[in-house]
């Protein structure tokens, strides 16, 4: 590979570590205000038992996304020099302000981890309320300067010069509140199908207590009312990223659906493989005018083509699968829990062993699709690292050393994901569930 690719090879091999325990980082704080409010309002202490369960293997998690994150900013400066001489001048804001959010993050964490048994339950829950706020605070302001190279604002180049910079205007980008929402949203829906993924493969194992599957029943009950709302209003954002994408990425949009020529009432490829050769989707199952409604709300859109652009500025075309994997599972985890939910409540029945089984793969699926969708995001922007101001190639170092480079982080990454499974395994088979609740 030449130095480009493995510059994005390693930062995207870095992303891709982080973004797993920064989604976590996000969405697990929400349980843990739920499991409080359940507890102030039921004073049953399964919940209070959940909350500190939950927190001390989000206390593990945060500790790897701090260290983690920390590699991709130094990543940053180091392999896309020709991108932070712009950032430095016009998208520093959300960075500046991040610290603060990080902060009010990491004071509350620590008094709630810490002080948590001295603490009334109001109290309590304005700890870990102010740990979640600053949490997605920190996850919006980063993602605020992936929206603005997807959608720059905030000023002008004039002769390679950067000139009438505006930062508030770059801040709230066109993109912003869609992305950050987007974000916020599938970190909360990823962060419950973890929690109803480990309790699902608790309740199949046949040496638990009663006491000990209750505590479990009522953690899957939490967790898939949350994944539920949460995947559907995931899903009514996603149509008004559809339309953000139609008005200001159409060349993103086109490839995302594999549609070559501008049309109106144009389909909505589903699954199959984008050809180039002969322009188009193969093995695809088209739902007839359903992209130009996603669109702009009418079947008669007009949805510009791949060919409205020249060619060496297309995104890659299997950014189509991309797209298709991050919406097929969100669709899968809506349809599942909104499923259970009404065996459950309104069938009255229990839950058999395969659906408890199928729910262990809803974790693992949900960071799978969060994997996606970033890919998706940002190599859908290619051949640019700012949309139709920066190419990629202009923006890239250019040492020679980015393949040792590579080759060391990608042995960090290993050792840090087996350090955190390790350390998981051990405090919580060291600290078992019924061992919490005697306490309690």
């Amino acid at each position: 590979m030449d130095t480009v690719m493995l510059a994005r090879a390693l930062f995207g091999t870095s992303l891709g570590f982080h973004i797993i325990y920064a989604t976590l980082g996000v969405g697990l704080p929400l349980i843990i205000i739920l499991c409080e409010i359940m507890h102030l309002i039921t004073k049953d202490r399964h919940y209070a038992v959940m909350a500190r369960r939950i927190t001390k293997g989000f206390a593990i998690l945060i500790a790897v996304s701090i260290a983690s994150g920390t590699i991709v900013g130094v990543l940053m400066s180091l392999l896309w020099p020709g991108f932070m001489e712009i950032v430095g001048q016009v998208i520093s804001l959300p960075f500046q302000i991040e610290i603060f959010a990080f902060l009010i993050e990491a004071v509350f964490m620590s008094i709630y981890l810490y002080a948590a048994d001295r603490l009334s339950p109001v109290l309590r829950i304005i700890s870990i309320f102010f740990v979640a706020l600053g949490a997605v605070g920190s996850a919006i302001l980063i993602t605020d300067a992936h929206a603005w190279m997807n959608t720059p604002d905030g000023f002008r180049v004039v002769d390679g010069q950067i000139v009438d910079v505006r930062p508030w205007d770059a801040f709230f980008n066109p993109s912003f509140f869609i992305t950050a929402m987007h974000v916020t949203l599938s970190a909360y829906m990823t962060g419950a199908f973890v929690i109803a993924s480990v309790a699902a493969f608790k309740l199949l194992k046949r040496n638990k207590t009663e006491e000990e599957r209750a505590y479990h029943m009522k953690g899957l009950i939490l967790s898939l009312i949350l994944g539920s709302t949460m995947s559907l209003a995931t899903a009514i954002n996603g149509h008004e990223t559809a339309q953000m994408l139609h008005e200001y990425l159409p060349r993103k949009l086109a490839a995302a659906e594999g549609l070559f020529e501008t049309q109106t009432h144009a389909p909505l490829a589903i699954g199959g493989f984008t050809d180039r050769e002969t322009q188009e989707v193969k093995f695809a199952i088209e739902i007839p005018w359903a992209l130009s409604f996603l669109a702009g709300n009418s079947f008669d859109t007009e949805v510009k083509g791949l060919n409205e652009f020249p060619e060496e500025d297309w995104p890659p075309l299997f950014i189509h699968t991309l797209f298709n994997v991050m919406v097929g599972i969100g669709t899968l985890l809506l349809l599942y829990s909104f499923f259970l939910l009404a065996w459950r409540f309104l069938l009255k029945k229990a839950f058999k062993p395969w659906m408890l089984g199928a729910l262990t793969s809803g974790g693992p699926l949900a960071i799978i699709a969060i994997e996606a969708g970033w890919c998706f995001s940002c190599i859908g922007r290619q051949p640019w690292t700012i949309t139709n101001v920066l190419r990629t190639t202009e923006a890239a170092t250019t040492s020679e050393h980015v393949g040792i480079l590579f080759f060391l982080f990608l042995i960090l990454y290993v050792v840090l994901l087996f350090i955190t499974s390790f350390v998981m395994r051990f405090y919580f088979k060291r600290n078992p569930v019924m061992a919490d609740l005697k306490e309690v």
